[in-house]
């Protein structure tokens, strides 16, 4: 058993403070405890408690050396440390972090985020973004936490995306703490931004309620289910159910109709095996009920990324057998929101493809952002390259209402 007392007068005074600080920095970088340390411009005071330690003349000069082997052997012959150098170090300062220890216990701790990448390669952006700005590390600063936030991370994401579920659910299914995905939190930080490079956006987002909420929507999770909400026009609706009778009036007198996601609980949409046309921005639709009324078949608006309540009407359409015909603006965000109903409905382009773009004669501004290919038409990405103009769906209005006529 150790002997502090002997051991602090041996090695604890202000004259070997430089030795215990040259121990404590190799033990940090994983260093072994022996070999030879100097000390240059060495005091008499310094050289003297040198002398005490091991129990003969330290040398001559000015610099003084000690064999870390030699220190070893007389802590623990002496009684002082009977387990050595490293453990005296640690009786005398503390507690010392080990490097090589400390890594191995953060790859340990990340492990789970590589296995997860690794089935499923759309996260690969988000695992960079994550290293390169050391996010886990800063919202758990000990391997211990992180690991445990890491495994709640990859629990999450297990049920992402999600055919349709509330926030505080999906927190108190996969953590046992409803309140764990909340805005701030540790956990929602981590998963809000692979929700994002699952949407194709960089995982930081711009910090807005909005932009979280569309970025929750995307992966089918909504906040609650009165604020998210789908435009709609000629769903013939049904006399059974009350959102049923409520878009079967809104056919009645062609006027469009927004349903909450409640709504759409319930909901006899009245379509069947009939085509459902499907836009990216409100124009579309509102021009639809000014110049068709009720003569306009079934249209939906996704209104960019789609929320949760989009999502919802969509599946419940295609559980009713419609099919589907989308068209969305000329642009990269424009493919990145077809890639995206793509994945979840098939749908057929609706003058949405190279040669659609091609022959008209619409010009609208340059085309800028990332890249994005077009999982319908591999000829689309390089036919709007080569044309450099984006071109929303206001100019091209009236091919798209004589398609509804």
């Amino acid at each position: 058993m150790a002997d502090p007392d002997r051991l602090r007068r041996l090695l604890g005074g202000e004259e070997t403070a430089w030795l215990l600080d040259r121990l404590r920095r190799r033990m940090v970088a994983g260093r072994p405890l022996s070999g030879v340390v100097t000390l240059s411009s060495a005091t008499h005071d310094q050289r003297r408690a040198i002398e005490r330690l091991l129990g003969r003349r330290a040398g001559t000069g000015t610099s003084l050396s000690v064999s870390l082997d030699e220190v070893d052997t007389v802590l623990r012959r002496s009684g002082s440390a009977p387990d050595g150098l490293a453990d005296a170090t640690r009786l005398l300062i503390g507690t010392v972090p080990d490097r090589a220890t400390e890594a191995a216990a953060w790859a340990a701790a990340f492990g789970p985020l590589d296995e997860l990448v690794a089935r499923r390669p759309m996260l690969a952006t988000w695992r960079a973004w994550l290293d390169s700005t050391g996010m886990v590390r800063r919202l758990a600063s000990e391997p211990e936490r992180a690991s445990a936030l890491i495994t709640a991370v990859v629990d999450v994401l297990a049920e992402l995306p999600s055919r349709g579920i509330a926030l505080g659910r999906l927190a108190a299914e996969t953590t046992g703490d409803a309140h764990s995905l909340d805005d701030g939190r540790p956990l929602a930080t981590l998963v809000l931004s692979a929700a994002r490079a699952l949407r194709g956006s960089p995982p930081a987002g711009d910090g807005t309620a909005g932009e979280r909420r569309t970025s929750w929507a995307a992966v089918g999770v909504h906040r609650d289910e009165l604020s998210s909400s789908v435009l709609c026009l000629g769903l013939p609706g049904d006399t059974e159910t009350p959102t049923g009778r409520m878009l079967a009036l809104a056919k009645e007198t062609g006027e469009p109709c927004v349903l909450t996601l409640r709504q759409l609980n319930t909901a006899g949409l009245g379509v069947g095996a009939g085509v459902v046309s499907v836009c990216e921005n409100p124009i579309v639709l509102a021009s639809a009920a000014d110049e068709l009324g009720p003569d306009c078949p079934p249209i939906v608006c996704v209104n960019g990324q789609p929320s949760a309540a989009v999502w919802r009407l969509l599946d419940l359409l295609a559980e009713d057998r419609a099919s589907f015909r989308y068209h969305g603006d000329f642009d990269w965000g424009g493919i990145r929101i077809g890639n995206t109903l793509r994945d979840r409905i098939p749908w057929m382009p609706w003058r949405f493809d190279a040669s659609a773009y091609s022959t008209t004669t619409a010009e609208g501004g340059p085309l800028a952002g990332r890249p994005a290919d077009a999982t319908w038409d591999p000829d689309l990405r390089p036919t709007l390259e080569r044309r450099g103009v984006r071109i929303e769906e206001e100019l091209v209005l009236p091919a798209l209402l004589e398609d509804l006529r």
